[in-house]
């Protein structure tokens, strides 16, 4: 016996989806297509174009917060490696590691992580419910027919588009938002309780997810809420022989005005969420009213002035806040929005048609609508409401974020449209003013459509046949539909093609993780953009407990790399490297290799260095240099060869006492081979073979091994045995001795080296 309810059996929901389907009309089965295609696309521009995730490393921050909620964790408890596995924007605090980010947008992709092992689901869904709820606002204040074309307008917004794909918070708190919009109007429509208590839940997510955003498009719907609860007290006051206060008291709530009761649990529930954000940041920072935000940077937030996160800082003015905001702006207008120029002059025609009908019979919904064939829902004056909170929420939009400098971080450079995040996701701190746009941008294609049936019903009246009228008519819609076409195609093109190539950067670097399969690994990650892990290699997250089937480290010091391998003992290593240089650059490409490491302990490991020697090189340099040293001997020594073969083979040996060059003896350079002391402690012990041609050009083979000095009882009278990492990392290098990532040796790649470079290395540790 099924242990589920009757109302939510598969049998009868789905009894009950055909009932309604059937009941269905053209509109709504054209809104339900839409929602469903929005939430597709979404999907597929997801699992293609962001398949190894954006240029945006807060995806990372979000994906690596859903796996903890999963497990039940708010936080990493990394303890003395917390330094280690510091992923980007989380803040470290005595061992633990916490998110600065609210965890609801996290948590939405948690459920799909749950239910499905895919949290792009979740991307899919917020999308097509995005599309099916602005078809229901649109609905509300302006129409089904408008609402319908609303919904097409917002899934086809190239900022639409490329946000809701990628695992970003916008998208999500829009959703919430949404609902708590649609709700607040079914609300005041229909004098429903119900509906205003989902508004205040919805609101009260919403704020949890980002408070910023949820008040920004909450603020006109309060404003009118308490013009509608101070209208109707003074209206009950007036009603009552005692005072207004004693007259509210003594009705109770039942007897309490309509108006105040709805908004007032709309307010209540509302404000039952602020109360659960402000115990998520007593749990996260010690203190209510200190979000996680500005624990990491304090400065990060609203206001003018000095604005700095990390090493970023910038005088917020008033007339830099007008300039960004208004550049983004134009931006929307004119590529971000549905068909660009094209889907702007809509909601401009739109809001103009509005404002007609409003003036001329108090309708927004204007003079083009043949009030036989009404399509809309409540009264004139609900709907007069309805628009005129979707135009507070475009201000309140606008207003709102001159007052926050993220936008302005966003654009990076003002005069290059291609440039910063923004330039791949658009303005998205102006996300919620797609809403707007796209309901009045459906009234204009609504009203559109009325004039195109009014002119073919003049153009029968005066005679033409109905058949010539309706092919005028089709060859003007298809024309219409073909430029719109073509328009919003060419606007959602550009930053997708951009977005592409970008993953096809990531797909490039990752190539080696795609191809290997980890059992208990253990993976040193390199540093680009300083110690974070994920910034910028966000698709290699570890999971909550940092005991998965693999680990990712970050690869630094050489004494903080020892303790994660003394943390990790039985793994197998891996480093992860590259020959170039990583950059924000889509087109700047690196050429990846993971290296699988091993760990050898004895009293001494010999080594041996084999290099290519080409033609016409006069004598190699060989050289020994610690990074840190130690006292007791040579900060570094060397010696030089000059007689050169193709090869040169070089001897060298790692003991408790310091690195020696065994060779140099035998070139005639008897102080070289005195042994050079390194930090016992862990040390970075670079070995170098620089060849010299006639002319004084150079070309250095490098190597650095991690070393330190253990101890161990079976190694001689003192016990002190050497360990190290192997093997080194190399690099080779032209007329320099150090080139970092852009001299990466890759054995497997030979072309990306002269014909001539041979680089083979070998140790064995002995007692």
């Amino acid at each position: 016996m099924s242990v589920l309810p009757p109302s939510l059996r598969p049998r009868r929901l789905l009894v009950h989806l055909r009932q309604r389907l059937e009941r269905a009309d053209r509109v709504s089965l054209a809104a339900a297509l839409v929602a469903v295609a929005a939430g597709a696309l979404t999907f597929a521009v997801a699992v293609t174009v962001f398949s190894h995730h954006s240029a945006n490393h807060d995806e990372g921050v979000y994906l690596t917060q859903a796996a903890l909620l999963l497990d039940g964790q708010l936080a990493f408890h990394a303890g003395s490696l917390a330094d280690a596995v510091h992923p980007w924007f989380f803040i470290e605090d005595g061992g633990r590691l916490y998110p600065k980010y609210n965890p609801v947008p996290a948590a939405t992709f948690a459920v799909s992580m749950a239910l499905f092992g895919e949290p792009r689901v979740t991307l899919a869904v917020v999308a097509a419910g995005n599309a099916a709820l602005v078809y229901l606002l649109g609905s509300a204040a302006v129409g089904r027919r408008a609402g319908l074309a609303a919904a097409v307008l917002f899934a086809a917004s190239p900022m639409a588009i490329a946000t809701s794909s990628a695992f970003l918070p916008y998208a999500p708190t829009t959703l919430f938002n949404l609902v708590f919009a649609v709700a607040y109007l079914w609300s005041v429509r229909d004098e429903s309780l119900r509906a205003a208590g989902v508004a205040g839940l919805a609101i009260g997510v919403a704020f949890f997810a980002r408070p910023y955003t949820a008040v920004l498009f909450a603020a006109p719907f309060i404003c009118h809420a308490l013009w509608r609860v101070a209208s109707a007290t003074r209206r009950f006051g007036a009603e009552s022989a005692a005072s207004t206060t004693r007259a509210l008291v003594d009705a109770g709530v039942r007897g309490l005005p309509d108006p105040v009761r709805r908004h007032g649990l709309t307010a209540l529930f509302g404000t039952l969420f602020v109360g659960v954000t402000l115990a998520y940041n007593a749990r996260m920072t010690g203190s209510p009213l200190v979000f996680p935000y500005q624990v990491f940077a304090p400065m990060d937030g609203p206001g003018f002035g000095e604005r700095r996160i990390l090493g970023h800082s910038v005088d917020y003015t008033l007339g830099l806040a007008l300039e960004s905001n208004g550049y983004a702006l134009r931006e929307i207008a004119t590529r971000w929005f549905a068909a660009g120029p094209l889907g702007t002059l809509a909601a401009l025609v739109g809001g103009a048609v509005a404002l007609r009908g409003w003036r001329a019979t108090g309708d927004p919904r204007g003079l083009l609508y043949d009030r036989a064939a009404d399509d809309a829902s409540g009264t004139p004056g609900f709907r007069r409401t309805a628009t005129a909170l979707l135009v507070g929420v475009a201000v309140s939009v606008v207003v709102g974020n001159l007052y926050f400098w993220g936008t302005h971080n966003a654009l990076a450079d003002l005069s290059d449209p291609t440039d910063g995040l923004a330039s791949l996701f658009g303005p998205f701190y102006h996300f919620d003013l797609l809403v707007p746009l796209s309901v009045f941008g459906g009234l204009a294609v609504a009203a559109a459509a009325r004039a195109l049936s009014a002119a073919r019903d003049r153009l029968v009246s005066r005679g033409a046949s109905g058949t010539v009228a309706r092919v005028a008519i089709a060859v003007v819609v298809a024309s219409a539909v073909v430029v719109a076409g073509v328009a919003a195609v060419d606007a959602a093109a550009d930053p997708i093609e951009r977005n592409a190539a970008v993953d096809a950067k990531h797909e490039a670097a990752y190539a080696p993780f795609d191809e290997t399969t980890f059992e208990d690994g253990l993976v040193f990650v390199p540093t680009p953009y300083g110690e974070w892990q994920n910034h910028p290699f966000q698709y290699l997250r570890n999971g909550p407990g940092l005991d998965g089937e693999v680990v990712y480290a970050l690869d630094r010091d050489p004494v903080e790399n020892f303790a994660v391998l003394d943390a990790y003992p039985d793994r197998t290593l891996y480093r992860y490297g590259y020959q170039g240089v990583w950059t924000a650059d889509p087109e700047t490409r690196v050429t990846p290799k993971l290296e699988p490491l091993d760990r050898r302990t004895g009293a001494r490991v010999d080594a041996e260095t084999t290099v290519g020697v080409p033609d016409r090189v006069a004598r190699a340099q060989v050289r020994v240099d610690p990074r840190r040293g130690a006292p007791g001997g040579p900060d570094h020594v060397s010696y030089t060869v000059s007689d050169l073969g193709d090869s040169l083979a070089v001897d060298w040996v790692v003991t408790p006492e310091g690195v020696r060059l065994p060779g140099a003896a035998a070139a005639g350079d008897p102080e070289a081979g005195d042994p050079v002391p390194f930090d016992p402690e862990g040390d970075a012990v670079a070995v170098t073979v620089t060849l010299v041609d006639p002319a004084g050009a150079t070309f250095t083979y490098r190597q650095e091994v991690t070393v330190r000095v253990t101890e161990g009882s079976e190694a001689g009278a003192s016990g002190k045995r050497v360990e190290v990492v192997w093997p080194p990392e190399r690099s080779t290098c032209r007329l320099v001795t150090a080139c970092g990532t852009e001299g990466t040796y890759l054995p497997d790649e030979p072309d990306a080296h002269p014909e001539w470079v041979v680089f083979e290395t070998a140790a064995e540790a002995s007692d």
